[in-house]
């Protein structure tokens, strides 16, 4: 059983959280994480084939990753308040998976990036979660049982893991918002299982 971790970053900082939500999936028997980011999109996007290699991380998604998973852990820089560009492109193909209900009944969770506390967090969760509201997909939020969630003076919310990289995306992760991607992570991949 796979859960997908699907991100965007641009300075890394998604990429680190991908990793930590990673390393939460794998704390739970019989779950594995599968990796995956997405192409910037440039002017020349029309170009871009999804077998096109990054020149390091993840390799590209295709829609047969969302199609096989268990579940969905996404990630995005906030944007404005907002879902990066990048991201939201690769979603918006994904109306063929929606046609069909491949995604239906899966859990997902969301997690983000910001360049100062106050940053555009909890929208930039929530707007990633309405797309995957409309492909049917279950939620998965952090509860106030986790400890992280209370202690933390940096990233995270019930709505989803969250980090402060700074606006030069040099900040490392706090504990607390390690912990709370790692939360997340777990909670994904306990309730596919249940599921199951």
């Amino acid at each position: 059983m796979e859960i997908l971790v699907l991100y965007y970053s641009r300075n890394g900082a998604c990429a680190a959280m991908a990793n930590e939500v990673a390393r939460g999936i794998n704390i739970v028997p019989g779950v594995s994480e599968r990796v995956r980011t997405v192409a910037p999109v440039s002017v020349d996007v029309a170009n871009k084939t999804l077998d096109d290699i990054p020149e390091d991380g993840a390799p590209y998604a295709q829609l047969t990753d969302l199609e096989e998973c268990a579940g969905l852990a996404l990630g995005s820089p906030t944007r404005f308040g907002n879902i990066a560009a990048p991201l939201a492109h690769f979603l918006s193909s994904t109306s063929g998976l929606w046609l069909s209900g491949a995604l239906a009944g899966k859990p997902a969770g969301v997690f983000t990036s910001t360049g100062s506390l106050h940053g555009g967090q909890e929208s930039t969760l929530i707007s990633m979660m309405l797309p995957l509201l409309h492909h049917g997909m279950l939620l998965v939020g952090l509860p106030y049982s986790e400890p992280a969630l209370t202690q933390t003076t940096g990233g995270g919310s019930p709505y989803g893991a969250g980090h402060v990289a700074g606006t030069d995306g040099t900040n490392r992760m706090t504990p607390e918002e390690k912990a709370l991607c790692r939360a997340l992570g777990q909670r994904i991949a306990q309730t596919a299982k249940k599921l199951q």
